[in-house]
Parts: structure tokens; C-alpha cells; sequence
């Protein structure tokens, strides 16, 4: 097959620091190309990822009316040029627009809440040549309301980058790792971990103005370097596999609804269990009492944490390997190319 990639225009491909739909795009060229396809892209223009044909945006901000009016010319240009079987979209469906009534199949990934708009013009005018795949059923359903044909292709990650660590040390530390907001937790992580003597390692980037940058002062600064609590800043990718290989538990409660949440699969590559929240797609990542707990108030994060020796290590990094591994998901996404342009 020829598969032509869209990434947002906004970061490269694949991404020198952040940008996890970067990551993915990059993932999903090279476990393509192993398979024997021959994959365009078209990206940020200082995507390095190996494609056999590259295209560049010609605009880099996709808010922007002049960028977008110049990206729809851009992969009007890229589409004629390398003639593919298909096309996979992990940009905006506008850029789409002019192919939408084309018998051309074309795959529209959602890695966030989809617009209701942009889903039911792009459902009727697209019809049976446009697929949505959501990263998670939380997304489809709220997708699917808006009509469409829609099927739920899991985020992925290397599993193969993760050391799994079938044992810890008896002083083992929880960690938080993730951006340093309010709806992913960390105060509440905090809580948890002096409740029950435990170390608390808070890694991850945060802001230092606004609302987060306040929320960072006044509820996480005064307690560190006290009682075990450390913030150890961001991490790249071999000391995120340090650090959750080493840790008793990922506590992560989150306040909001989670689209998917790459850390938590990541927590589960390396055998370590994951304490967070019922909401968004948790529930279909983390199995209650299985890869770790999902809790709905302080103390029941504490009984989770006083409970974690329960958990299997082994079950967590299976999980991982069966769920949510690029093997296993590139593979349901080939065979949704397939099924499309037969």
C-alpha cells in the first residue's frame, strides 16, 4: 500500500522534546514501512522522520486562516503527487476538505474530544470513505453522537523502550509524573503519599505564569523538600524508565477525563502499578485491582497504596504488551487500510 501521514503542523516529526501525536506519526511510519509499505508524510518542515516521499506545511500554526487556507493547498499538492491507496490524518479534517467527497479513503484519528461540528459535516460529506478512530472508547462515544463511521485504535507505545522490573527495593518512592496541573493530581498525590509515609518523587514540566503557575506556588511549592516529597523536575526517556521502574506505584489522580494518558501505559511497560481516578479512559486502561487502583477520594488512595503489594508486577508489563504496544495497534490500523480500499 502507499499511506500518505498528516501530522499537526505545529511540531516536527518525530518531536525533539514534547509532542505525543508527533511521537506516533513517527511510530506508525516505521512500523509501516517494516511491514513493507511505502509511506509519505507530511509535517512540520523540519520533520526528520524517514518517509519515502516528504511533504512540508506551508504554514505552521493550524489556528491560523492563512496557514490552513495554505496547508489545504499543501496536501492538495501532496495527495496528486504520490497518488496513495489512503490517507491518515492526525492534522485537522479541514485540511481534508477538498477530498471529503472523494472516493479516496482517508483515516481521521482524534487523540482528544472531537468537535460536533466538524464531525457531522465530515460524516456527511465524507460518507463511507471516512473512518474516525479514537485513541480511546471514551473518545469514540462522544464522537459516534455525532454520526460517522467510527472504530477505537488504542495510543501506543515502544514497549521494547521500557525495562520491565519484576522487583523494587522495600523503600521504594511513589511517583507522579506528569505536567504539574490541577487536573492531573498532583496535590493529591502529595496527600496520599504523607498519609501513608511514603516518598513522593513529582516529576514533569509546569507552568510559571497563569492560573497553573499559582496553582504550582501555593499548593505544591510548600510542600516539597518536607516529609519525603521531592520534585525532581522533567525527564526525558531513559530517566522516565528509571523512574518508573524504580517506583512502588505511578500515582497520577486526575481531575478531569483523561482522552488516553501515554504515561499510564508507560507506567505499566515497567511493571509498575497505577493509582489514579475513574475518569476519561482510565477505567480502560488501568483494571481495577489488576494494573493498580482507581479511586475516587484520598482515602481510598490510601488503602490503594497500603494494598499495592497485591498487584502483580507481571500482570502490569502484559497488560502493556496486549493493549497498547505499536505491534499490536499498527498492526489494527494496516488492517483498517486494508479493509478500506477493498
Amino acid at each position: 500500500m502507499k499511506i500518505l501521514l498528516t501530522s499537526d503542523p505545529e511540531i516536527p516529526v518525530p518531536p525533539e522534546l514534547y509532542g505525543g501525536v508527533q511521537r506516533l506519526v513517527d511510530s506508525l511510519l516505521l512500523g509501516l514501512k517494516s511491514r513493507g509499505h511505502t509511506v509519505g508524510l507530511v509535517a512540520h518542515p523540519d520533520s526528520t522522520s524517514p518517509a519515502d516521499r516528504f511533504f512540508p506545511w506551508r504554514g505552521i500554526d493550524s489556528q491560523n486562516i492563512i496557514d490552513t487556507l495554505g496547508n489545504i493547498s499543501v496536501l492538495r499538492r501532496a495527495i496528486q503527487d504520490f497518488h496513495p491507496d489512503i490517507v491518515h490524518s492526525f492534522s485537522r479534517l479541514l485540511y481534508l476538505f477538498p477530498f471529503l467527497t472523494s472516493s479516496l479513503p482517508k483515516v481521521m484519528s482524534y487523540g482528544r474530544s472531537p468537535s460536533s461540528r466538524t464531525v457531522y459535516w465530515g460524516s456527511k460529506l465524507g460518507q463511507k470513505s471516512l473512518v474516525f478512530a479514537a485513541c480511546s472508547n471514551h473518545i469514540r462515544s462522544q464522537g459516534e453522537v455525532n454520526g460517522g463511521n467510527w472504530q477505537t485504535v488504542y495510543n501506543w507505545i515502544d514497549v521494547n523502550k521500557y525495562t520491565f522490573q519484576p522487583t523494587i527495593s522495600a523503600d521504594a518512592p511513589l511517583v507522579f509524573l506528569s505536567r504539574v496541573d490541577k487536573i492531573k493530581g498532583a496535590h493529591t498525590a502529595i496527600e496520599i503519599a504523607k498519609r501513608t509515609g511514603k516518598k513522593l518523587l513529582i516529576a514533569g514540566n509546569h507552568d510559571v505564569t497563569g492560573k497553573e503557575a499559582l496553582y504550582w506556588q501555593s499548593e505544591i511549592v510548600p510542600h516539597l523538600d518536607k516529609d519525603g516529597i521531592e520534585y525532581i523536575g522533567a525527564v526525558d526517556d531513559q530517566q522516565k524508565n528509571d523512574l518508573l521502574g524504580k517506583a512502588l506505584a505511578m500515582v497520577v489522580p486526575i481531575e478531569w477525563d483523561e482522552p488516553f494518558g501515554m504515561v499510564f501505559a508507560e507506567s505499566l511497560a515497567c511493571g509498575t502499578p497505577v493509582i489514579s481516578c475513574p475518569r476519561g479512559a482510565l477505567p480502560e486502561i488501568v483494571r481495577h485491582g489488576v494494573d493498580g487502583f482507581l479511586i475516587r477520594s484520598i482515602e481510598e488512595g490510601c488503602l490503594a497504596v497500603n494494598r499495592i503489594n497485591e498487584i502483580q508486577r507481571s500482570n502490569c508489563r502484559q497488560r502493556s504488551e496486549e493493549c497498547f504496544s505499536a505491534e499490536v495497534t499498527i498492526r489494527q490500523y494496516e488492517n483498517l487500510y486494508l479493509k478500506m480500499i477493498k
